[in-house]
Protein backbone atom coordinates (compact mmCIF):
# COMPACT_ATOMS: atom_id res chain seq x y z
CA UNK A 1 0.00 0.00 0.00
CA UNK A 2 1.63 3.85 -1.03
CA UNK A 3 0.79 6.37 1.13
CA UNK A 4 0.58 9.85 -0.27
CA UNK A 5 3.72 10.74 1.91
CA UNK A 6 5.62 8.07 0.55
CA UNK A 7 5.62 9.55 -2.39
CA UNK A 8 8.95 11.09 -3.75
CA UNK A 9 8.88 12.74 -7.25
CA UNK A 10 12.29 12.17 -9.31
CA UNK A 11 14.13 14.80 -11.13
CA UNK A 12 14.14 14.71 -14.69
CA UNK A 13 17.49 13.92 -16.52
CA UNK A 14 17.85 17.48 -16.99
CA UNK A 15 17.52 18.40 -13.76
CA UNK A 16 20.25 15.77 -12.21
CA UNK A 17 22.68 17.08 -14.92
CA UNK A 18 21.92 20.59 -13.79
CA UNK A 19 22.44 19.16 -10.25
CA UNK A 20 25.51 17.78 -10.81
CA UNK A 21 26.82 20.35 -12.38
CA UNK A 22 26.03 23.77 -11.27
CA UNK A 23 27.02 26.79 -12.91
CA UNK A 24 30.41 28.37 -11.57
CA UNK A 25 30.73 31.73 -9.97
CA UNK A 26 28.10 31.57 -7.19
CA UNK A 27 27.96 32.11 -3.60
CA UNK A 28 26.11 31.59 -0.44
CA UNK A 29 24.02 34.59 -1.29
CA UNK A 30 23.10 33.29 -4.29
CA UNK A 31 21.51 30.26 -2.58
CA UNK A 32 19.37 33.22 -0.64
CA UNK A 33 18.10 35.14 -3.52
CA UNK A 34 17.02 31.64 -4.97
CA UNK A 35 15.85 30.47 -2.34
CA UNK A 36 13.72 33.82 -2.17
CA UNK A 37 12.69 33.57 -5.76
CA UNK A 38 11.48 29.72 -4.86
CA UNK A 39 9.57 30.52 -2.37
CA UNK A 40 7.83 33.33 -4.87
CA UNK A 41 9.13 36.43 -3.92
CA UNK A 42 9.48 39.15 -7.14
CA UNK A 43 10.40 42.07 -4.91
CA UNK A 44 13.12 42.60 -2.03
CA UNK A 45 13.91 46.41 -0.19
CA UNK A 46 16.97 46.57 1.84
CA UNK A 47 20.46 48.70 1.94
CA UNK A 48 23.47 47.08 1.13
CA UNK A 49 26.39 47.19 3.88
CA UNK A 50 30.07 45.51 3.81
CA UNK A 51 29.15 42.43 5.51
CA UNK A 52 26.09 41.55 3.08
CA UNK A 53 27.77 42.09 -0.44
CA UNK A 54 27.36 38.63 -0.80
CA UNK A 55 23.45 38.83 -1.00
CA UNK A 56 23.16 41.91 -3.05
CA UNK A 57 25.77 40.76 -5.80
CA UNK A 58 23.51 37.40 -6.14
CA UNK A 59 20.80 40.63 -7.02
CA UNK A 60 22.45 41.27 -9.83
CA UNK A 61 22.07 37.34 -11.16
CA UNK A 62 18.28 37.11 -10.34
CA UNK A 63 15.24 38.08 -11.71
CA UNK A 64 14.25 39.52 -8.01
CA UNK A 65 13.48 43.41 -8.16
CA UNK A 66 15.46 45.50 -5.69
CA UNK A 67 14.18 48.78 -4.10
CA UNK A 68 16.62 50.11 -2.16
CA UNK A 69 15.69 52.63 0.27
CA UNK A 70 18.64 55.23 2.21
CA UNK A 71 17.80 54.65 5.68
CA UNK A 72 17.55 50.83 7.01
CA UNK A 73 13.98 51.78 9.07
CA UNK A 74 12.59 53.05 6.45
CA UNK A 75 13.04 50.05 4.04
CA UNK A 76 11.68 48.30 7.13
CA UNK A 77 8.79 50.13 6.51
CA UNK A 78 8.23 50.06 3.12
CA UNK A 79 8.76 45.97 3.34
CA UNK A 80 5.85 46.50 6.31
CA UNK A 81 3.49 48.04 3.64
CA UNK A 82 4.14 45.74 0.71
CA UNK A 83 3.70 42.88 3.25
CA UNK A 84 0.47 44.60 3.98
CA UNK A 85 -0.93 44.94 0.54
CA UNK A 86 -0.15 41.74 -1.07
CA UNK A 87 -0.41 39.37 2.02
CA UNK A 88 2.98 38.04 0.64
CA UNK A 89 6.16 37.58 2.85
CA UNK A 90 8.39 41.11 1.93
CA UNK A 91 12.00 40.07 1.95
CA UNK A 92 14.22 42.71 3.45
CA UNK A 93 17.95 42.73 2.97
CA UNK A 94 19.89 44.29 5.88
CA UNK A 95 23.79 44.36 6.60
CA UNK A 96 25.53 43.60 9.82
CA UNK A 97 24.92 45.94 13.53
CA UNK A 98 24.00 49.27 13.04
CA UNK A 99 22.11 48.27 9.99
CA UNK A 100 20.69 45.69 11.58
CA UNK A 101 19.71 47.97 14.84
CA UNK A 102 18.51 50.53 12.61
CA UNK A 103 15.79 48.44 11.33
CA UNK A 104 14.47 47.62 14.98
CA UNK A 105 11.86 50.47 15.22
CA UNK A 106 9.96 49.06 11.87
CA UNK A 107 10.05 45.51 12.92
CA UNK A 108 8.67 46.53 16.02
CA UNK A 109 5.67 48.23 13.85
CA UNK A 110 5.41 45.16 11.94
CA UNK A 111 4.88 43.20 14.81
CA UNK A 112 2.37 45.08 15.92
CA UNK A 113 0.43 45.93 13.10
CA UNK A 114 0.72 41.38 11.99
CA UNK A 115 2.89 42.84 8.99
CA UNK A 116 4.55 39.73 7.05
CA UNK A 117 8.67 40.80 6.62
CA UNK A 118 11.17 38.02 6.67
CA UNK A 119 14.18 40.15 7.37
CA UNK A 120 17.60 39.25 6.25
CA UNK A 121 20.85 40.48 7.65
CA UNK A 122 24.42 39.55 7.34
CA UNK A 123 26.25 38.63 10.63
CA UNK A 124 30.11 39.08 11.45
CA UNK A 125 32.15 35.51 10.03
CA UNK A 126 31.37 32.55 11.13
CA UNK A 127 34.68 32.23 13.57
CA UNK A 128 33.44 35.54 15.59
CA UNK A 129 30.16 33.73 16.42
CA UNK A 130 29.34 32.95 19.99
CA UNK A 131 29.73 35.98 22.28
CA UNK A 132 33.41 36.22 22.47
CA UNK A 133 34.97 39.74 22.03
CA UNK A 134 36.85 39.55 18.79
CA UNK A 135 37.06 42.99 17.58
CA UNK A 136 35.25 42.77 14.17
CA UNK A 137 33.70 45.26 12.39
CA UNK A 138 29.95 45.97 13.41
CA UNK A 139 30.64 42.95 15.89
CA UNK A 140 27.49 42.57 18.60
CA UNK A 141 28.01 39.96 21.37
CA UNK A 142 24.53 38.52 20.00
CA UNK A 143 22.73 40.37 17.26
CA UNK A 144 19.74 37.83 17.07
CA UNK A 145 19.53 38.66 21.12
CA UNK A 146 18.29 42.57 19.88
CA UNK A 147 15.13 41.07 17.93
CA UNK A 148 14.05 38.19 20.07
CA UNK A 149 11.64 40.50 21.65
CA UNK A 150 10.51 42.28 18.59
CA UNK A 151 9.83 39.83 16.20
CA UNK A 152 7.80 36.47 16.43
CA UNK A 153 11.60 34.12 15.41
CA UNK A 154 14.89 33.98 15.00
CA UNK A 155 16.65 32.11 11.96
CA UNK A 156 20.63 31.97 12.38
CA UNK A 157 22.35 30.04 10.16
CA UNK A 158 26.13 28.81 10.25
CA UNK A 159 26.85 27.04 6.76
CA UNK A 160 25.50 27.24 3.57
CA UNK A 161 23.48 24.52 3.30
CA UNK A 162 21.35 25.62 5.90
CA UNK A 163 20.43 28.72 4.03
CA UNK A 164 17.50 27.27 1.70
CA UNK A 165 15.79 25.88 4.69
CA UNK A 166 16.05 28.37 7.63
CA UNK A 167 14.94 30.87 4.95
CA UNK A 168 11.61 28.39 4.22
CA UNK A 169 10.96 28.01 7.70
CA UNK A 170 11.20 32.19 8.71
CA UNK A 171 9.09 32.51 5.40
CA UNK A 172 6.26 30.00 6.82
CA UNK A 173 6.75 31.97 10.25
CA UNK A 174 5.66 35.28 8.96
CA UNK A 175 3.06 34.14 7.28
CA UNK A 176 1.57 31.77 9.74
CA UNK A 177 -1.66 33.67 11.33
CA UNK A 178 -1.12 35.73 13.33
CA UNK A 179 0.97 37.23 10.81
CA UNK A 180 4.67 39.07 11.54
CA UNK A 181 8.03 39.89 10.95
CA UNK A 182 10.76 37.41 11.38
CA UNK A 183 15.24 37.88 11.39
CA UNK A 184 17.05 35.42 9.43
CA UNK A 185 20.94 36.08 10.37
CA UNK A 186 23.91 34.92 7.95
CA UNK A 187 27.73 35.31 8.36
CA UNK A 188 29.87 37.46 5.93
CA UNK A 189 32.00 34.29 5.25
CA UNK A 190 28.77 31.79 4.33
CA UNK A 191 27.31 34.41 1.97
CA UNK A 192 30.79 35.08 0.37
CA UNK A 193 31.90 31.50 -0.20
CA UNK A 194 32.07 30.10 -3.68
CA UNK A 195 28.95 27.39 -2.92
CA UNK A 196 29.09 23.78 -4.81
CA UNK A 197 25.43 23.53 -3.62
CA UNK A 198 22.99 23.02 -6.82
CA UNK A 199 20.49 26.17 -8.27
CA UNK A 200 17.51 26.20 -5.58
CA UNK A 201 14.75 25.64 -7.78
CA UNK A 202 11.85 25.70 -5.67
CA UNK A 203 10.92 25.58 -2.41
CA UNK A 204 7.51 24.93 -0.26
CA UNK A 205 6.34 26.54 2.59
CA UNK A 206 2.76 26.47 4.11
CA UNK A 207 1.52 28.34 7.00
CA UNK A 208 -0.43 26.26 9.11
CA UNK A 209 -3.82 27.03 9.67
CA UNK A 210 -5.75 27.99 12.76
CA UNK A 211 -9.33 26.91 12.57
CA UNK A 212 -11.49 27.35 15.61
CA UNK A 213 -12.31 24.81 18.38
CA UNK A 214 -15.81 23.68 17.17
CA UNK A 215 -17.42 23.45 20.79
CA UNK A 216 -16.29 27.13 21.37
CA UNK A 217 -17.99 28.52 18.55
CA UNK A 218 -20.87 26.42 18.98
CA UNK A 219 -21.12 28.20 22.39
CA UNK A 220 -20.27 31.51 20.65
CA UNK A 221 -23.45 31.21 18.46
CA UNK A 222 -25.42 30.06 21.21
CA UNK A 223 -24.92 33.24 22.77
CA UNK A 224 -25.06 35.62 19.93
CA UNK A 225 -28.25 33.73 18.64
CA UNK A 226 -30.50 34.63 21.95
CA UNK A 227 -28.54 38.05 23.02
CA UNK A 228 -30.82 40.69 22.79
CA UNK A 229 -28.36 43.72 22.42
CA UNK A 230 -25.34 42.00 20.41
CA UNK A 231 -22.76 44.41 19.36
CA UNK A 232 -19.60 43.47 17.05
CA UNK A 233 -15.89 45.01 17.69
CA UNK A 234 -13.98 44.57 14.19
CA UNK A 235 -10.04 44.85 14.24
CA UNK A 236 -6.87 44.53 12.06
CA UNK A 237 -7.02 40.58 11.90
CA UNK A 238 -10.12 41.15 9.63
CA UNK A 239 -8.65 42.77 7.65
CA UNK A 240 -5.55 40.39 7.50
CA UNK A 241 -7.84 37.49 6.73
CA UNK A 242 -9.96 39.05 4.22
CA UNK A 243 -12.71 38.50 5.80
CA UNK A 244 -14.70 41.44 5.50
CA UNK A 245 -17.41 40.25 3.68
CA UNK A 246 -18.36 37.21 6.18
CA UNK A 247 -17.89 40.01 8.95
CA UNK A 248 -20.99 42.00 6.71
CA UNK A 249 -22.82 38.49 6.64
CA UNK A 250 -22.87 37.59 10.06
CA UNK A 251 -23.72 40.86 11.35
CA UNK A 252 -26.65 41.44 9.22
CA UNK A 253 -27.55 37.94 9.94
CA UNK A 254 -27.31 39.25 13.57
CA UNK A 255 -28.67 42.86 13.32
CA UNK A 256 -25.46 43.84 15.34
CA UNK A 257 -24.42 47.25 15.21
CA UNK A 258 -20.39 47.02 14.29
CA UNK A 259 -17.51 49.50 15.23
CA UNK A 260 -14.05 48.97 13.62
CA UNK A 261 -10.75 50.01 15.68
CA UNK A 262 -8.11 52.22 13.66
CA UNK A 263 -6.36 48.80 12.91
CA UNK A 264 -9.60 47.73 10.93
CA UNK A 265 -10.55 50.16 9.24
CA UNK A 266 -12.61 49.44 5.96
CA UNK A 267 -13.70 46.20 7.57
CA UNK A 268 -17.23 46.78 7.77
CA UNK A 269 -18.73 49.64 5.48
CA UNK A 270 -18.75 53.15 6.11
CA UNK A 271 -22.29 53.96 5.71
CA UNK A 272 -23.97 50.75 6.19
CA UNK A 273 -26.97 51.31 8.65
CA UNK A 274 -24.92 48.63 11.16
CA UNK A 275 -21.95 50.96 11.19
CA UNK A 276 -21.30 52.25 14.01
CA UNK A 277 -17.72 53.69 12.54
CA UNK A 278 -14.22 54.07 14.04
CA UNK A 279 -15.58 56.33 17.03
CA UNK A 280 -13.48 54.71 19.49
CA UNK A 281 -12.18 57.70 21.30
CA UNK A 282 -15.63 58.79 22.41
CA UNK A 283 -17.69 58.08 25.11
CA UNK A 284 -21.37 57.72 23.60
CA UNK A 285 -19.40 54.18 21.28
CA UNK A 286 -18.08 53.60 25.00
CA UNK A 287 -21.40 53.49 26.45
CA UNK A 288 -22.59 51.54 23.85
CA UNK A 289 -20.45 48.96 23.79
CA UNK A 290 -20.67 48.57 27.20
CA UNK A 291 -24.13 48.29 27.17
CA UNK A 292 -24.38 45.16 24.38
CA UNK A 293 -25.27 41.73 26.41
CA UNK A 294 -23.08 39.61 24.07
CA UNK A 295 -20.11 41.57 22.53
CA UNK A 296 -18.06 40.18 19.57
CA UNK A 297 -14.69 40.71 19.31
CA UNK A 298 -12.77 39.84 16.09
CA UNK A 299 -9.28 40.71 15.64
CA UNK A 300 -8.80 42.92 18.32
CA UNK A 301 -6.79 42.89 21.82
CA UNK A 302 -8.84 45.96 23.02
CA UNK A 303 -5.22 47.23 23.34
CA UNK A 304 -5.55 51.48 24.83
CA UNK A 305 -6.84 52.79 21.76
CA UNK A 306 -9.36 50.08 21.01
CA UNK A 307 -10.63 50.44 24.61
CA UNK A 308 -10.72 54.43 25.23
CA UNK A 309 -7.63 54.13 26.72
CA UNK A 310 -8.81 51.13 29.03
CA UNK A 311 -11.77 53.08 30.05
CA UNK A 312 -14.30 50.64 28.26
CA UNK A 313 -15.62 48.27 30.99
CA UNK A 314 -17.84 45.72 29.02
CA UNK A 315 -20.79 44.55 31.16
CA UNK A 316 -22.22 41.52 29.23
CA UNK A 317 -20.73 38.30 27.76
CA UNK A 318 -17.96 38.93 25.67
CA UNK A 319 -16.72 36.15 22.97
CA UNK A 320 -13.05 37.37 21.53
CA UNK A 321 -11.74 35.93 18.31
CA UNK A 322 -7.83 36.23 18.63
CA UNK A 323 -5.26 35.03 16.35
CA UNK A 324 -2.64 35.96 18.65
CA UNK A 325 -2.70 33.87 21.72
CA UNK A 326 -0.87 36.49 23.49
CA UNK A 327 -3.71 38.98 23.09
CA UNK A 328 -6.49 36.21 24.10
CA UNK A 329 -8.78 37.51 27.24
CA UNK A 330 -5.32 40.05 28.39
CA UNK A 331 -7.76 42.70 29.03
CA UNK A 332 -11.25 41.64 30.00
CA UNK A 333 -12.77 37.99 30.35
CA UNK A 334 -14.26 36.66 27.21
CA UNK A 335 -15.09 33.32 25.99
CA UNK A 336 -12.05 33.17 24.26
CA UNK A 337 -11.21 31.82 20.36
CA UNK A 338 -7.53 30.88 19.28
CA UNK A 339 -8.58 30.90 15.82
CA UNK A 340 -7.93 32.83 12.28
CA UNK A 341 -10.88 35.75 12.13
CA UNK A 342 -12.10 33.99 8.71
CA UNK A 343 -12.62 30.80 9.13
CA UNK A 344 -14.49 31.92 13.01
CA UNK A 345 -16.49 33.96 11.39
CA UNK A 346 -17.38 31.32 8.55
CA UNK A 347 -17.51 28.65 11.29
CA UNK A 348 -20.16 31.50 12.90
CA UNK A 349 -21.99 31.59 9.70
CA UNK A 350 -22.55 28.18 9.55
CA UNK A 351 -24.20 27.69 13.04
CA UNK A 352 -26.13 31.15 14.01
CA UNK A 353 -29.48 31.76 14.03
CA UNK A 354 -30.72 34.95 12.41
CA UNK A 355 -31.87 37.23 14.51
CA UNK A 356 -34.72 40.61 13.67
CA UNK A 357 -34.16 43.76 15.15
CA UNK A 358 -35.74 46.73 14.04
CA UNK A 359 -34.13 49.16 15.79
CA UNK A 360 -30.75 48.48 15.49
CA UNK A 361 -30.14 51.16 13.09
CA UNK A 362 -31.92 53.65 15.03
CA UNK A 363 -29.82 52.47 17.95
CA UNK A 364 -26.35 53.41 15.51
CA UNK A 365 -27.82 56.49 14.16
CA UNK A 366 -28.76 57.69 17.81
CA UNK A 367 -25.09 57.19 18.57
CA UNK A 368 -23.98 58.99 15.36
CA UNK A 369 -25.51 61.58 15.95
CA UNK A 370 -24.38 62.06 19.55
CA UNK A 371 -20.63 62.27 18.50
CA UNK A 372 -21.34 64.34 15.96
CA UNK A 373 -23.06 66.85 18.13
CA UNK A 374 -20.02 67.00 20.22
CA UNK A 375 -17.48 67.68 17.62
CA UNK A 376 -19.29 69.99 16.04
CA UNK A 377 -19.72 71.91 19.72
CA UNK A 378 -15.48 72.18 19.58
CA UNK A 379 -15.34 74.31 16.27
CA UNK A 380 -13.26 72.66 14.35
CA UNK A 381 -14.18 73.47 11.36
CA UNK A 382 -10.57 73.38 9.65
CA UNK A 383 -9.82 69.76 10.58
CA UNK A 384 -12.68 68.48 9.64
CA UNK A 385 -12.74 70.49 5.85
CA UNK A 386 -9.46 69.54 5.67
CA UNK A 387 -9.90 65.66 6.03
CA UNK A 388 -12.93 66.35 3.56
CA UNK A 389 -10.60 67.19 1.48
CA UNK A 390 -8.51 64.50 1.25
CA UNK A 391 -11.06 62.25 1.51
CA UNK A 392 -12.68 63.40 -1.96
CA UNK A 393 -9.44 64.16 -3.41
CA UNK A 394 -8.31 60.51 -3.18
CA UNK A 395 -9.39 57.76 -5.56
CA UNK A 396 -11.52 55.10 -4.97
CA UNK A 397 -9.62 52.07 -3.94
CA UNK A 398 -6.34 54.13 -3.56
CA UNK A 399 -4.07 52.97 -0.74
CA UNK A 400 -3.17 55.61 1.89
CA UNK A 401 -0.45 56.17 4.65
CA UNK A 402 -0.40 57.70 7.92
CA UNK A 403 2.29 58.72 9.76
CA UNK A 404 1.83 59.82 13.79
CA UNK A 405 0.56 63.58 13.41
CA UNK A 406 -2.61 64.88 14.48
CA UNK A 407 -4.88 64.58 10.80
CA UNK A 408 -3.94 60.74 11.88
CA UNK A 409 -5.08 60.65 14.91
CA UNK A 410 -8.48 62.34 13.35
CA UNK A 411 -8.59 59.89 10.13
CA UNK A 412 -8.72 57.25 12.44
CA UNK A 413 -12.19 58.19 14.16
CA UNK A 414 -13.42 60.16 11.70
CA UNK A 415 -11.90 58.56 7.92
CA UNK A 416 -14.20 56.76 5.76
CA UNK A 417 -11.21 54.03 4.28
CA UNK A 418 -13.49 53.44 1.53
CA UNK A 419 -12.61 49.55 1.29
CA UNK A 420 -10.52 47.06 3.73
CA UNK A 421 -6.70 47.09 3.36
CA UNK A 422 -6.21 50.59 1.93
CA UNK A 423 -6.13 52.74 5.23
CA UNK A 424 -2.90 51.99 7.18
CA UNK A 425 -0.69 54.17 9.91
CA UNK A 426 1.81 53.44 12.76
CA UNK A 427 -0.70 53.03 15.12
CA UNK A 428 0.99 49.83 16.15
CA UNK A 429 4.12 50.68 17.68
CA UNK A 430 3.06 54.64 17.53
CA UNK A 431 6.72 55.50 16.13
CA UNK A 432 7.48 58.70 13.45
CA UNK A 433 8.41 58.51 10.08
CA UNK A 434 5.98 55.83 8.62
CA UNK A 435 3.68 57.46 6.41
CA UNK A 436 6.25 58.01 3.34
CA UNK A 437 8.38 55.26 3.22
CA UNK A 438 5.32 53.03 3.66
CA UNK A 439 3.82 54.75 0.72
CA UNK A 440 6.67 53.50 -1.39
CA UNK A 441 6.43 50.18 -0.21
CA UNK A 442 2.57 49.90 -1.33
CA UNK A 443 3.40 51.60 -4.81
CA UNK A 444 5.97 49.03 -5.52
CA UNK A 445 3.38 46.62 -4.78
CA UNK A 446 1.13 47.64 -6.69
CA UNK A 447 1.29 50.78 -9.35
CA UNK A 448 -2.18 50.29 -10.77
CA UNK A 449 -3.22 52.79 -7.76
CA UNK A 450 -1.85 56.09 -6.66
CA UNK A 451 -1.24 56.22 -3.11
CA UNK A 452 -0.97 59.14 -0.55
CA UNK A 453 1.25 59.69 2.44
CA UNK A 454 0.08 61.84 5.00
CA UNK A 455 2.98 63.22 7.12
CA UNK A 456 3.25 65.98 9.22
CA UNK A 457 6.60 68.22 9.61
CA UNK A 458 7.97 66.65 12.40
CA UNK A 459 7.17 63.52 10.74
CA UNK A 460 8.29 63.82 7.91
CA UNK A 461 12.09 64.94 8.56
CA UNK A 462 12.45 61.45 9.58
CA UNK A 463 12.13 60.00 5.97
CA UNK A 464 13.07 63.06 3.60
CA UNK A 465 15.72 61.20 2.40
CA UNK A 466 13.43 59.06 0.79
CA UNK A 467 12.56 61.72 -1.63
CA UNK A 468 15.81 60.26 -3.97
CA UNK A 469 13.86 57.10 -3.52
CA UNK A 470 11.03 57.96 -4.96
CA UNK A 471 12.53 59.62 -7.48
CA UNK A 472 14.96 56.55 -8.74
CA UNK A 473 12.24 54.09 -8.95
CA UNK A 474 9.65 56.75 -9.88
CA UNK A 475 7.11 55.54 -7.76
CA UNK A 476 3.47 56.79 -8.10
CA UNK A 477 3.61 58.32 -4.31
CA UNK A 478 1.73 61.66 -3.40
CA UNK A 479 2.82 62.98 0.02
CA UNK A 480 1.20 65.48 2.17
CA UNK A 481 2.87 67.03 4.88
CA UNK A 482 0.89 69.12 7.37
CA UNK A 483 3.38 71.47 8.20
CA UNK A 484 2.32 73.17 11.73
CA UNK A 485 6.58 74.15 12.90
CA UNK A 486 6.68 71.23 15.01
CA UNK A 487 5.61 67.89 17.03
CA UNK A 488 1.82 69.08 17.27
CA UNK A 489 0.02 66.55 19.11
CA UNK A 490 3.42 66.76 21.41
CA UNK A 491 2.41 70.52 21.81
CA UNK A 492 -1.17 69.73 22.58
CA UNK A 493 -0.29 67.11 25.08
CA UNK A 494 1.91 69.71 26.85
CA UNK A 495 0.12 72.50 26.98
CA UNK A 496 -3.18 70.64 28.15
CA UNK A 497 -0.39 68.85 30.93
CA UNK A 498 1.78 71.62 32.11
CA UNK A 499 0.72 74.87 30.91
CA UNK A 500 3.40 75.27 28.04
CA UNK A 501 5.02 73.03 25.57
CA UNK A 502 9.14 72.56 25.84
CA UNK A 503 11.31 70.86 22.96
CA UNK A 504 8.13 70.87 20.20
CA UNK A 505 9.09 73.65 18.18
CA UNK A 506 11.07 72.49 15.01
CA UNK A 507 13.08 74.73 12.25
CA UNK A 508 12.15 73.27 9.24
CA UNK A 509 12.99 73.40 5.50
CA UNK A 510 11.16 74.64 2.24
CA UNK A 511 9.60 71.33 1.74
CA UNK A 512 8.40 72.66 -1.68
CA UNK A 513 12.10 73.69 -2.61
CA UNK A 514 13.62 70.51 -1.34
CA UNK A 515 11.44 68.39 -2.66
CA UNK A 516 11.92 69.81 -6.44
CA UNK A 517 15.44 69.91 -5.52
CA UNK A 518 15.17 65.80 -5.74
CA UNK A 519 13.12 66.66 -9.08
CA UNK A 520 10.23 65.79 -7.31
CA UNK A 521 7.27 67.62 -8.14
CA UNK A 522 5.80 70.19 -5.31
CA UNK A 523 3.04 73.00 -4.61
CA UNK A 524 1.91 74.92 -1.30
CA UNK A 525 -1.40 74.57 -1.18
CA UNK A 526 -4.20 75.86 1.35
CA UNK A 527 -7.41 74.15 3.20
CA UNK A 528 -9.70 75.73 0.28
CA UNK A 529 -7.27 74.55 -2.52
CA UNK A 530 -6.41 71.25 -1.09
CA UNK A 531 -9.07 69.23 -2.82
CA UNK A 532 -7.79 70.44 -6.17
CA UNK A 533 -4.34 70.71 -5.57
CA UNK A 534 -4.36 66.90 -3.79
CA UNK A 535 -6.33 65.62 -6.35
CA UNK A 536 -4.36 67.02 -9.12
CA UNK A 537 -1.12 65.48 -8.06
CA UNK A 538 -2.36 61.91 -7.39
CA UNK A 539 -3.40 62.19 -11.04
CA UNK A 540 -0.26 62.89 -11.90
CA UNK A 541 2.38 59.68 -12.61
CA UNK A 542 5.61 59.76 -10.56
CA UNK A 543 5.85 60.90 -6.93
CA UNK A 544 5.05 64.21 -5.65
CA UNK A 545 4.71 66.64 -2.76
CA UNK A 546 1.85 68.61 -1.57
CA UNK A 547 2.46 70.95 1.43
CA UNK A 548 -0.13 72.22 3.98
CA UNK A 549 0.74 75.23 6.49
CA UNK A 550 -1.83 74.57 9.11
CA UNK A 551 -2.12 74.25 12.99
CA UNK A 552 -4.58 71.63 13.37
CA UNK A 553 -6.17 70.91 16.74
CA UNK A 554 -7.56 67.62 17.81
CA UNK A 555 -11.27 66.88 19.24
CA UNK A 556 -11.30 67.10 22.83
CA UNK A 557 -11.03 63.63 24.46
CA UNK A 558 -13.45 61.46 26.63
CA UNK A 559 -11.39 59.39 28.46
CA UNK A 560 -10.49 61.75 30.92
CA UNK A 561 -13.69 62.27 31.96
Amino acid sequence: MTHDHDLVLRPTAAQTEAALHPPGGRNGGDLVVETLAGLGATTVFGLPGQHALGMFDALRRSDLRYIGLRVENNAGFAADAYGRITGEAAPLLLSTGPGALTSLAALQEARAASAPVLAISSQIPTAGLGGGRHGYLHELPDQSASFRGVVKSVHTVRTQSQIPSAIAEAWTSALTVPHGPVWVEIPQDVLLAETPIPVVTGGDAFPEELPPRPELTAVAADLLSRAERPAIIAGGGVVRADASKKLRQLAERLQAPVVTTFGGKGAFPWTHPLSLQSWLEDRHTTDFLEDADVLLVVGSGLGELSSNYHTFKPRGRMIQIEADLGKLESNHPALGIHADARLALQALLETVEERTDPVAPERVRDVLDRVRERIAAQELTLEQDVLAAVRAALPSGAPSFWDMTILAYWAWSAFDAGAPNTMHSAQGAGGLGYGFPAALGAAAADPTHPVLAVSGDGGALYSIAELATARQYDLNVTWLIVDDGGYGILREYMTDAFGRPTATELTRPDYVALAESFGVPGVRTSARTLEADLAKALASPGPSVVVLPAVLRMFAPTHLD
